[in-house]
């Protein structure tokens, strides 16, 4: 029997791809879940028994967390990038990275074929596809929802024909879950005018109050929350603990999909919107004014280029490399106030500060240069423009 490595998530959708292509298709199927910091060591070990009880000839569970931080999230949080000044590409930004890890499985096993449960109607089939499609030509895809057009029902109808009647009730919302947020789907959002309620997110509104948290940041990594030492990926986890009982981070999306339409899904994201202002207001005080518009500009098109799969353009790497080389003097700790359903970037503190009061203070007194130096400033910048409206007075009423 050929190969074929199935991306599986335990899913309706995976679920029934596993008895599909080992009967259907007569291929060996195995199967592997790939991490992304959306499943705990429980759910992973579930995920593996019920992928094996389908069938799967073998099951691998790949931790990709750190992988996705240093080479996705890391330069998410240096571009500031928010989708449309919104979506901090939480799930969207993931499915690359799990593209590669079952292409390593698909190569070290040797298989023919590679799939996944994407269905056609949305951007991930073209997240998984592109992948493979690059990077390996020459094994054939397979999606067998998208393929078959199957409604819900006929799926679970297969599978309670081959003798797999799990629990296959629907949830009322489609959740994806990671570590750079949470992405939330449901009647509400198939609409231009609806909302999601309390119940939809993951978390809900515990706390009450206020409580401030400050993060530092050395060359644009968070490094430390609350004063303690950590890893980057060990204060998102962290700060979102903190901050996500407080309703913070949710919103809803509204952008073109690279499908060509409009799609509309709310998130909850916490540490990711967080971390970002934090970042962001950090920069505004350490880089140049030049650096931060170039910034803003390839940081946009780096965010757009990711959500539509293209991580595997070169010339990401080329922005990647820019990115990195803004984040030089981006060293210092931000205080945040958190309460419910909102926050509030404080302040920051950095030996980088481009605000020192040793240069002057804005609206009181500057140490560069004098009044008269203002005036004679003012009269070249004029020049331009007076010329202008000297030969085009009807512009001036």
């Amino acid at each position: 029997m050929e190969k074929v490595v199935l991306a599986f998530s335990g899913g309706l959708d995976t679920s029934f791809c596993v008895p599909y292509l080992k009967n259907e298709k007569n291929l060996e199927v195995h199967t592997v879940m790939v991490n992304t910091g959306g499943f705990s060591k429980e759910e992973e070990k579930r995920i593996e028994e019920r992928a094996l009880a389908l069938g799967a000839k073998s099951h691998t569970t790949v931790d990709a967390v750190e992988t996705y931080y240093q080479k996705g999230i890391k330069y998410l949080i240096f571009g500031n990038i928010l989708k449309n000044s919104t979506y901090p590409l939480s799930v969207s930004s993931e499915r690359v990275f799990q593209a590669l890890e079952v292409l390593k499985l698909v190569k070290r096993l040797g298989a023919g074929y590679v799939a996944h449960g994407s269905t056609g109607a949305g951007n991930d089939q073209v997240r998984f596809d592109l992948v493979f499609e690059v990077l390996a030509p020459e094994v054939k895809i397979l999606a067998p929802i998208r393929e078959l057009e199957i409604a819900r029902k006929d799926e679970v109808d297969y599978l309670v024909k081959h003798g797999f009647n799990f629990s296959w009730e629907k949830a009322k919302y489609s959740i994806n879950q990671g570590i750079w947020g949470t992405s939330i789907g449901g009647q509400e959002t198939l609409h231009s005018d609806g909302y999601l309620p309390e119940e939809a997110y993951p978390h809900h509104v515990e706390k009450s109050g206020e409580e401030k948290v400050s993060i530092e940041f050395v060359k644009g990594q968070p490094v430390a929350l609350n004063g303690q030492k950590l890893t980057p990926v060990e204060v998102i986890r962290a700060l979102a603990a903190i901050a996500a009982p407080y309703g913070i981070g949710r919103d809803m999306h509204v952008g073109d999909t690279i499908i060509g339409i409009k799609g509309r899904v709310g998130f909850e994201a916490a540490a990711p919107l967080i971390i970002i202002k934090a970042h962001h207001l950090l920069e505004k005080h350490v880089l140049t004014k030049t650096q931060l518009y170039w910034k803003g500009q390839i940081a946009e098109y780096y965010g757009q280029l990711m959500h539509e799969a293209q991580y595997l353009e070169p010339a990401m790497r080329d922005m990647e490399a820019f990115l990195e080389s803004t984040q030089a003097s981006v060293t210092g700790t931000v205080e945040v106030l958190l309460r419910p359903y909102s926050f509030m970037v404080l302040g920051c503190s950095s030996q980088f500060d481009l605000m020192s009061s040793k240069f002057g203070e804005y609206g009181e007194i500057n140490k560069s240069y004098s009044g008269r130096d203002v005036i004679g400033f003012t009269k070249v910048l004029a020049n331009p423009m007076k010329i202008y409206y000297s030969l085009h007075q009807e512009d001036n009423k």
